[in-house]
Parts: structure tokens; sequence; C-alpha cells
């Protein structure tokens, strides 16, 4: 007959060290499968496909900007959650309407664009978008696309931004 010792006390899954030696190979495969399931779900915004066109637009966004230098033109955005009111400084701006873009700063999908229509002396307004609370990149520019100026915001409720030819 079998005889029990001190050492045999009860069944393994009682014990604690099953337990012990179980625990970090467990935990590998969830977070492992929680990985995979984050990257399936997950859009992959940040890639661009045409990363070369993107690369050679880049020039073209400096002419821009360049532009925007020589003409010396600055503006001053105010938000108030119910209007933007715009006022551009600067020569020469003769454009009745700018398109002001709110890019967001890691979701391509929450980027809104804006006409703003002029009120005179360089003033523009238009109703406001409603922008999640977060970082956003602005950027002003006519229907030509001859000059832009940019900046960049965290907008809230109610949010002010000056807006130039400098990069960020």
């Amino acid at each position: 007959m079998h005889q029990r010792s001190e050492l045999d006390s009860g069944p393994w899954y009682r014990q604690p060290w099953p337990w012990l030696l179980i625990i970090p190979p467990g935990g590998a495969v969830l977070g492992g499968i929680l990985t995979i399931i984050l990257a399936v779900q997950s859009p992959n915004a940040l890639v661009v496909d045409d990363y070369y066109k993107e690369g050679l637009a880049i020039n073209r966004q400096k002419h821009r900007l360049d532009a925007a230098r020589t003409q010396q033109l600055s503006a001053f955005l105010r938000g108030d959650g119910r209007r933007l009111e715009l006022t551009v400084h600067g020569d020469k701006l003769k454009d009745a309407e700018l398109t002001l873009e709110f890019i967001h700063a890691t979701r391509a999908d929450q980027d809104r664009s804006i006409r703003l229509k002029a009120s005179g002396d360089g003033n523009y307004s238009a109703p406001a978008p409603v922008l999640p609370v977060g970082i956003w990149y602005l950027r002003l520019h006519p229907d030509d696309d001859r000059w832009e100026i940019r900046a960049r915001v965290r907008a809230e409720e109610k949010f002010q931004a000056r807006l130039s030819p400098e990069e960020f």
C-alpha cells in the first residue's frame, strides 16, 4: 500500500509553485493576444502610402511660406466656440475668401476645412467647427494657394492663435 508522506499534502492545483510557474507565460500569451487585437483594430493613419509625393510637396510648401514672408503676412485667430474671427495683416491682401484648415496632430479623419468670408479691413469670419480638445495645426491660404501661414494651437472651447509663415 502506498503511504502518504508529509511532502505530498494535496492536489497539485492547491500548491503555490505550479501557479508561480504558469503565471509568466500565461501573462505573455494574454499580452500577445491584446497586442494583436489593438494592431488589427487601430488605423495606421501615420503611415503615408505616397511618401515620395509628400516629399516633393515640401518644396511647394516652402515656396508658399516664402511668398507669405515676402508679403509680411500674419494673422490672429480667435475662436469662442460659436464663431471664428480672423484678422490678417500684410501687404496687398485682396482675397475675398480664405480657407482655414484644422489638421489634427495624429488623426487625419478629424481634419476640418473652413471657408472664411471677408468682412472688410483684413477681417474674416466663419462659424466655428466642433473640435475635440487637443493639439491642432492650422493652415491659412487663399484659393490659388500662392501663399500660406500656419500655427499650432491647443484647441479648447475658446482659443487664440497667431498664424505666421514661420515653421512650427
